[in-house]
This record gives structure tokens, C-alpha cells and sequence, in this order.
């Protein structure tokens, strides 16, 4: 009953974003049965491609739990998430989404992002429409900079 409630919620906010002029993307961030972030899409507000709800949302929670790890929260979204906010997802140790329309749904409005996740499936060198060179200094400084990080954080 809860996942339907929440779900309600990101679709909620979903819905209130478009009546003031955004994108149909709402998302919740939930903790121990308790909503810990919120987030609506806006990219166009912000000028931000990266204004995603679940980022947005992601962004909260972890500021709203003082981490990075998100391991014990659910992200419950209006919409399938695209790859980047999957990403992120993974990223924070989130380990259960639920999402109410999928990119099926979203495919007639122009709102499907599964063009993007078929060429993420590829290697970013094989990706047609991107250009992806690695270049390594020659003097290790790369090296040098992740020992000193790990150093840092591993001591």
C-alpha cells in the first residue's frame, strides 16, 4: 500500500509541474517508510539538462542524510528513469525503484529516453553522434592525483 502511496506522490508532483509550465517528472526519496526528498524536473527553469526530478531529488536526500550512500532508500518516480538518473541511482547504492509510466508510455510525446540508453549500450568509442578521446599525461600526473586521494581517504 505505502509503494502506491509514494508513487501517488511523485506523480502528484509530476502533474503540479506541468500546470506551472515544467516537464510531467516528479520523483520521492524514501527512507524507513518516510519521504526524505522530493524533486520535479526543471531543466527548462534551470537551464540545467541535468535538472532531472530524480537528481534533483537524489541531491536532497543526500544532503538530507549528510552522505553520498543512499543505500536504504527507495526513489519512486512519475517516470522510467533515463540512464543518467539510473546511473546515479546505482551510484548512490539505491537498490529499489518504482516508477509508474515507461519509456513506451513516454515514446508518443516525444519523452523516451530509451534512444540514449540503446547507445549507452555500446563502448563510448563505438557511440555514433559522440566524439570520445582519452588523452593520459605523460608526466603520471593522473596517477599521482588517485594515490593521493586514496592516501587521503584510505590511511
Amino acid at each position: 500500500m505505502l509503494d502506491k502511496q509514494f508513487l501517488q506522490h511523485a506523480i502528484t508532483l509530476a502533474s503540479d509541474n506541468v500546470a506551472a509550465g515544467g516537464r510531467p517528472f516528479g520523483a520521492v526519496v524514501v527512507k524507513n517508510g518516510q519521504i526524505i526528498a522530493t524533486g520535479v524536473n526543471q531543466m527548462l527553469e534551470r537551464h540545467d539538462p541535468t535538472a532531472h526530478a530524480e537528481l534533483l531529488a537524489l541531491r536532497q536526500a543526500g544532503e538530507a542524510l549528510n552522505s553520498i550512500r543512499l543505500d536504504d532508500c527507495t526513489v519512486y518516480a512519475s517516470g522510467q528513469p533515463c540512464p543518467m538518473c539510473l546511473a546515479a541511482i546505482r551510484m548512490s547504492g539505491i537498490k529499489r525503484v518504482v516508477y509508474a509510466y515507461s519509456n513506451q508510455d513516454a515514446e508518443p510525446f516525444g519523452l523516451s529516453t530509451e534512444a540514449i540508453a540503446e547507445a549507452l549500450r555500446v563502448s563510448p568509442d563505438q557511440q555514433s553522434g559522440l566524439q570520445f578521446i582519452q588523452l593520459k599525461p605523460k608526466d603520471e600526473t593522473q596517477s599521482m592525483l588517485y594515490q593521493t586521494w586514496w592516501q587521503r581517504h584510505h590511511a
